[in-house]
Protein backbone atom coordinates (compact mmCIF):
# COMPACT_ATOMS: atom_id res chain seq x y z
CA UNK A 1 0.00 0.00 0.00
CA UNK A 2 3.08 2.42 0.33
CA UNK A 3 4.67 3.72 -2.50
CA UNK A 4 7.76 2.36 -2.28
CA UNK A 5 10.83 2.94 -4.95
CA UNK A 6 13.03 0.09 -4.16
CA UNK A 7 13.24 -3.63 -2.85
CA UNK A 8 16.36 -4.42 -1.99
CA UNK A 9 17.40 -8.12 -1.20
CA UNK A 10 20.61 -8.68 1.40
CA UNK A 11 21.16 -12.83 0.93
CA UNK A 12 21.29 -13.43 -2.72
CA UNK A 13 18.94 -12.77 -5.51
CA UNK A 14 15.06 -12.22 -4.67
CA UNK A 15 12.89 -15.25 -6.15
CA UNK A 16 11.50 -14.73 -9.61
CA UNK A 17 8.49 -14.13 -8.45
CA UNK A 18 9.41 -11.17 -5.59
CA UNK A 19 10.90 -9.79 -9.42
CA UNK A 20 8.50 -10.05 -11.26
CA UNK A 21 5.89 -8.40 -8.57
CA UNK A 22 7.75 -5.44 -7.83
CA UNK A 23 8.62 -4.73 -11.21
CA UNK A 24 4.78 -4.92 -12.18
CA UNK A 25 4.31 -2.20 -9.54
CA UNK A 26 7.29 0.29 -10.71
CA UNK A 27 9.32 -0.78 -8.15
CA UNK A 28 13.47 -1.32 -8.63
CA UNK A 29 14.85 -4.46 -7.13
CA UNK A 30 18.48 -4.28 -6.13
CA UNK A 31 20.27 -7.20 -4.36
CA UNK A 32 23.63 -7.08 -2.46
CA UNK A 33 26.38 -9.11 -3.52
CA UNK A 34 29.92 -9.86 -2.02
CA UNK A 35 31.99 -11.07 -5.09
CA UNK A 36 31.97 -10.85 -8.55
CA UNK A 37 30.40 -14.41 -9.42
CA UNK A 38 27.50 -13.59 -6.92
CA UNK A 39 26.75 -10.15 -8.92
CA UNK A 40 26.48 -11.71 -12.36
CA UNK A 41 24.06 -14.62 -10.55
CA UNK A 42 21.65 -11.64 -9.60
CA UNK A 43 22.10 -9.68 -13.31
CA UNK A 44 21.04 -12.97 -14.62
CA UNK A 45 17.94 -13.09 -12.30
CA UNK A 46 17.08 -9.68 -13.62
CA UNK A 47 17.31 -7.44 -10.86
CA UNK A 48 17.89 -3.50 -11.38
CA UNK A 49 21.03 -2.25 -9.15
CA UNK A 50 23.80 -4.50 -7.83
CA UNK A 51 25.21 -3.38 -4.29
CA UNK A 52 29.20 -4.33 -4.04
CA UNK A 53 28.99 -4.90 -0.26
CA UNK A 54 32.93 -5.06 1.09
CA UNK A 55 34.66 -7.09 3.87
CA UNK A 56 34.24 -3.93 5.70
CA UNK A 57 30.03 -3.34 5.42
CA UNK A 58 27.88 -4.12 8.75
CA UNK A 59 25.16 -7.24 8.74
CA UNK A 60 25.89 -10.31 6.22
CA UNK A 61 29.68 -9.58 4.13
CA UNK A 62 31.59 -11.65 1.89
CA UNK A 63 35.50 -11.72 2.33
CA UNK A 64 36.53 -9.50 -0.32
CA UNK A 65 37.02 -5.46 0.80
CA UNK A 66 35.77 -2.39 -0.92
CA UNK A 67 38.50 -1.24 -2.92
CA UNK A 68 39.35 -4.95 -4.79
CA UNK A 69 35.26 -5.84 -5.38
CA UNK A 70 33.69 -2.89 -6.69
CA UNK A 71 35.48 -2.58 -10.05
CA UNK A 72 34.80 -6.35 -10.47
CA UNK A 73 31.64 -6.15 -10.04
CA UNK A 74 31.10 -2.98 -12.29
CA UNK A 75 32.77 -4.63 -14.80
CA UNK A 76 30.77 -8.40 -14.41
CA UNK A 77 27.70 -6.98 -14.94
CA UNK A 78 28.01 -3.74 -16.82
CA UNK A 79 25.92 -1.93 -17.83
CA UNK A 80 23.84 -2.51 -14.80
CA UNK A 81 24.21 -0.03 -12.26
CA UNK A 82 26.11 -0.85 -9.56
CA UNK A 83 25.88 1.22 -5.98
CA UNK A 84 29.38 0.68 -3.61
CA UNK A 85 29.19 -0.43 -0.30
CA UNK A 86 31.21 -1.22 2.99
CA UNK A 87 33.54 0.85 5.00
CA UNK A 88 31.66 4.18 3.40
CA UNK A 89 31.32 7.18 6.24
CA UNK A 90 32.70 10.22 4.26
CA UNK A 91 31.83 12.34 1.23
CA UNK A 92 35.55 11.66 0.29
CA UNK A 93 34.83 7.28 0.49
CA UNK A 94 31.62 8.09 -1.03
CA UNK A 95 34.02 10.05 -4.23
CA UNK A 96 36.02 6.61 -3.72
CA UNK A 97 33.35 4.85 -4.71
CA UNK A 98 32.21 6.85 -7.49
CA UNK A 99 36.22 6.62 -8.76
CA UNK A 100 36.32 2.65 -8.97
CA UNK A 101 33.11 2.99 -11.68
CA UNK A 102 30.19 2.85 -8.79
CA UNK A 103 27.13 4.97 -10.28
CA UNK A 104 26.54 5.65 -6.38
CA UNK A 105 26.96 4.72 -2.80
CA UNK A 106 24.75 2.46 -0.31
CA UNK A 107 25.30 3.81 3.72
CA UNK A 108 24.06 1.63 6.42
CA UNK A 109 26.20 2.31 9.71
CA UNK A 110 26.45 5.74 9.38
CA UNK A 111 22.80 6.41 10.25
CA UNK A 112 22.81 4.28 13.13
CA UNK A 113 24.27 7.26 15.39
CA UNK A 114 21.92 9.89 14.30
CA UNK A 115 19.15 11.56 16.37
CA UNK A 116 16.92 10.20 14.21
CA UNK A 117 17.72 6.45 14.51
CA UNK A 118 15.69 5.83 17.88
CA UNK A 119 17.94 2.86 18.71
CA UNK A 120 15.45 3.06 21.81
CA UNK A 121 18.90 2.27 23.76
CA UNK A 122 21.05 4.85 25.21
CA UNK A 123 23.69 2.28 26.08
CA UNK A 124 23.67 0.67 22.57
CA UNK A 125 24.12 4.18 21.49
CA UNK A 126 26.78 4.92 23.68
CA UNK A 127 28.31 1.68 23.09
CA UNK A 128 28.67 2.55 19.30
CA UNK A 129 29.97 5.93 19.88
CA UNK A 130 32.81 4.36 21.49
CA UNK A 131 33.35 2.15 19.40
CA UNK A 132 36.40 2.05 17.13
CA UNK A 133 37.01 0.71 13.34
CA UNK A 134 38.34 -2.55 15.31
CA UNK A 135 36.06 -3.37 17.73
CA UNK A 136 33.71 -5.12 15.34
CA UNK A 137 34.30 -9.22 14.52
CA UNK A 138 32.40 -11.29 11.61
CA UNK A 139 30.86 -13.64 13.75
CA UNK A 140 28.02 -16.20 13.31
CA UNK A 141 27.04 -15.83 16.81
CA UNK A 142 23.76 -13.55 16.01
CA UNK A 143 22.28 -15.46 12.67
CA UNK A 144 24.54 -18.54 11.45
CA UNK A 145 26.45 -16.72 8.52
CA UNK A 146 29.52 -14.40 9.14
CA UNK A 147 27.47 -11.42 9.59
CA UNK A 148 29.88 -7.78 11.19
CA UNK A 149 28.88 -6.35 14.67
CA UNK A 150 30.46 -5.15 17.42
CA UNK A 151 32.59 -7.67 19.38
CA UNK A 152 31.13 -8.47 22.62
CA UNK A 153 31.55 -11.10 25.42
CA UNK A 154 28.93 -12.07 23.42
CA UNK A 155 30.45 -12.69 20.10
CA UNK A 156 33.71 -14.00 21.80
CA UNK A 157 31.42 -17.23 24.05
CA UNK A 158 29.88 -17.78 20.76
CA UNK A 159 33.02 -17.62 18.56
CA UNK A 160 35.02 -19.60 21.48
CA UNK A 161 37.59 -23.24 19.89
CA UNK A 162 36.24 -24.49 23.22
CA UNK A 163 32.69 -23.74 23.25
CA UNK A 164 30.13 -25.63 20.76
CA UNK A 165 29.85 -23.63 17.66
CA UNK A 166 27.00 -22.16 16.10
CA UNK A 167 23.66 -23.63 14.53
CA UNK A 168 23.47 -23.20 10.72
CA UNK A 169 21.40 -19.94 9.36
CA UNK A 170 18.27 -19.92 10.22
CA UNK A 171 18.81 -22.13 13.18
CA UNK A 172 21.38 -20.28 15.01
CA UNK A 173 18.95 -16.66 15.03
CA UNK A 174 15.93 -19.03 16.03
CA UNK A 175 17.91 -20.03 19.02
CA UNK A 176 19.28 -16.71 20.04
CA UNK A 177 16.46 -14.65 19.45
CA UNK A 178 14.45 -14.54 22.58
CA UNK A 179 17.96 -14.34 24.61
CA UNK A 180 19.09 -11.56 22.37
CA UNK A 181 15.96 -9.81 23.26
CA UNK A 182 16.47 -9.85 26.96
CA UNK A 183 20.01 -8.31 26.40
CA UNK A 184 18.78 -5.57 24.38
CA UNK A 185 15.26 -5.14 26.77
CA UNK A 186 17.42 -4.84 29.73
CA UNK A 187 20.73 -3.49 28.16
CA UNK A 188 23.10 -6.00 29.60
CA UNK A 189 25.92 -3.71 29.01
CA UNK A 190 29.04 -6.67 28.24
CA UNK A 191 26.65 -8.74 26.17
CA UNK A 192 24.55 -5.58 24.11
CA UNK A 193 25.32 -5.44 20.56
CA UNK A 194 24.64 -5.10 16.79
CA UNK A 195 25.37 -5.47 13.68
CA UNK A 196 27.82 -2.26 12.51
CA UNK A 197 30.37 -1.74 9.69
CA UNK A 198 34.10 -0.83 10.71
CA UNK A 199 32.97 2.73 9.52
CA UNK A 200 31.82 2.77 13.47
CA UNK A 201 35.43 4.25 14.48
CA UNK A 202 34.30 7.63 12.36
CA UNK A 203 30.39 7.46 14.56
CA UNK A 204 32.15 9.37 17.08
CA UNK A 205 29.08 11.87 17.52
CA UNK A 206 25.44 12.01 18.07
CA UNK A 207 23.77 14.40 14.83
CA UNK A 208 21.34 14.81 12.75
CA UNK A 209 20.40 12.93 9.16
CA UNK A 210 20.83 16.78 7.82
CA UNK A 211 24.09 17.20 9.46
CA UNK A 212 25.50 14.13 8.53
CA UNK A 213 24.25 14.50 4.69
CA UNK A 214 25.72 18.29 4.65
CA UNK A 215 29.16 16.83 6.28
CA UNK A 216 29.08 14.04 3.58
CA UNK A 217 28.38 16.94 0.62
CA UNK A 218 31.07 18.50 1.58
CA UNK A 219 33.49 16.15 1.75
CA UNK A 220 32.56 15.04 -1.52
CA UNK A 221 33.20 18.66 -2.93
CA UNK A 222 36.71 18.33 -1.08
CA UNK A 223 37.71 15.61 -2.95
CA UNK A 224 36.40 16.30 -6.73
CA UNK A 225 38.39 19.45 -6.05
CA UNK A 226 41.50 18.00 -4.42
CA UNK A 227 41.17 15.32 -7.82
CA UNK A 228 40.32 18.33 -10.92
CA UNK A 229 43.27 19.52 -9.26
CA UNK A 230 45.63 16.61 -9.58
CA UNK A 231 43.72 16.25 -13.09
CA UNK A 232 44.42 19.90 -14.19
CA UNK A 233 48.23 19.65 -13.18
CA UNK A 234 48.80 16.21 -14.85
CA UNK A 235 47.08 17.63 -18.33
CA UNK A 236 49.59 20.49 -18.16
Amino acid sequence: DYPIKLLANALGSPPADVIERAHDHGVLVAALAGSARHARRHAEAGIDVVVAQGYEAGGHTGEIGSMVLVPEVVEAVAPLPVLAAGGIGSGEQAAAGIALGAQGVWLGSLWLTTEEADLHSPALTAKLLAAGSGDTVRSRALTGKPARQLRTAWTDAWDDAAGPGTLPMPLQGLLVAEAVSRIQKYEVGELLGTPVGQIVGRMNSERSVRAVVDDLTRGFERAVTRMNRIAGRSAT
